[in-house]
């Protein structure tokens, strides 16, 4: 059965994380993804190490199921040629991730695109959005995370702001913004007919997601700060050292959980004192359950609260979530086919549909790979395609 995003047909001229992120999960899902990508400044990603042979695993796992067309935007023939895939070529929908203004004087704009196919839904996904002081700002993940105030509560006290691992604003903001707010004017287009501009700034993602804690400062004026707030370290809600230098994380919020969890570390005292509000108890029931906590190695802890179920995991490292068999019972790591034969690991698809699984076709293609046969499928000539690709030398 085909996926269910299989109707959809898309044009991406996005690159980095952001919005690849979002095709491959639409592409995943069965959506028609062809990546539009410079013949002369071809994606840095594609340059990432580690590299499977000459191929960056990074660009295989993000252009996953898309195909590759080379155009050098800067030349007319390649400019007609988005529009006519955008027109007669049934390609409805475009996201792309420059800054403001880059793709109007293209001549590759909304407006200009939506003269080609009036039904057309055009996503562009940036830092700072289509207004305001800051539109035409460069930015990153931590540049989102700063302005935004989201880090501002992360962390410790003393240590300041923590370097994330995972890029947050990117994924979540970026990737998954784009998605829900393309999704969002398809179905709307569904209804209407009408196609629409659809803007996603990834510093106005950052905020919407800080909603409910930033009410305290809305109502209250309260500034939150860290580890002043139940969720980032006020209480019991933390992340603890074993003996063997490992890490604990005990997530024993309510009170039927916090009870199981003093009972294992045998510490029944403290359930009085760790579910009041007062400042003074909550830092002494912290300072008791590192000290427990610190007597015994991760093993040990695991194999205690294995049985319990009150809130309490592992820290586990990489290699050992990919030996979990929770990640083995959801099929978290699929073989996806190189282009050139043979296969590569890469991670599954997340969303699940009773209508049928995720379709791994390929590993991410060759700069140009698919241009003579996503040309040749919206209806140019072979004199056309030549004419095209010849004009970027």
């Amino acid at each position: 059965m085909p996926g269910p995003l299989a109707s959809l047909r898309i044009l991406d001229f996005t690159g980095l994380l952001p919005g690849p992120f979002a095709t491959m999960a639409l592409a995943d899902m069965g959506a028609t993804v062809v990546r539009v990508e410079s013949p002369t400044r071809p994606d840095m990603v594609r340059f990432m190490p580690p590299f499977d042979g000459d191929t960056s695993a990074w660009h295989a796992v993000l252009n996953r199921n898309k195909r590759s067309l080379a155009l050098d935007l800067k030349r007319p023939a390649a400019v007609e040629a988005i529009r006519r895939l955008v027109g007669r070529g049934g390609y409805d929908i475009v996201i792309e991730q420059f800054r403001p203004g880059v793709m109007d004087r293209l001549g590759l704009g909304y407006d200009a695109l939506r003269a080609a196919n009036p039904a057309l839904i055009y996503c562009a996904l940036t830092g700072y959005g289509q207004t305001g002081p800051l539109r035409d700002r460069a930015g990153h993940d931590n540049n989102y995370l700063a302005l935004s105030g989201a880090i501002s509560y992360s962390g410790r006290r003393e240590a300041g702001p923590p370097p994330l691992g995972l890029q947050v604003a990117d994924i979540g903001g970026g990737a998954l913004g784009a998605m829900v707010g393309l999704l969002a004017a398809v179905v709307q287009r569904a209804a209407t007919g009408q196609g629409q501009f659809v803007d996603i700034s990834m510093f106005d993602m950052m905020v919407a997601w800080q909603s409910h804690l930033i009410s305290h400062t809305l109502v209250a004026g309260k500034t939150p700060r860290p580890e002043e707030m139940p969720l980032n370290g006020a209480r019991a809600y933390d992340y603890y050292e074993t003996a063997d230098g490992r890490w604990l994380a005990v997530g024993s919020l309510e009170p039927k959980f916090w009870e199981g969890f003093c009972a294992a570390i045998d510490r029944p005292d403290l359930i009085a004192p760790g579910l009041s509000l007062d400042d003074g108890a909550q830092a002494r029931v912290k300072a008791a359950v590192r000290a427990a906590i610190a007597a015994r190695p991760l093993a040990e802890w695991a194999a205690v609260f294995a049985a319990r179920d009150v809130c309490v995991e592992p820290v586990l490292s990489v290699p050992e979530m990919l030996a979990h068999p929770q990640t083995a019972a959801r099929e978290l790591v699929v073989d996806v086919p190189k282009p050139g034969g043979g296969s590569r690991r890469q991670i599954a698809s997340p969303w699940r549909f009773s209508g049928g699984a995720a379709e791994y076709r390929h590993a991410g293609a060759s700069l140009g790979a698919h241009t003579e046969e996503v040309l040749r499928e919206a209806g140019f000539t072979p004199d056309e395609i030549e004419a095209i690709t010849q004009a970027q030398g």
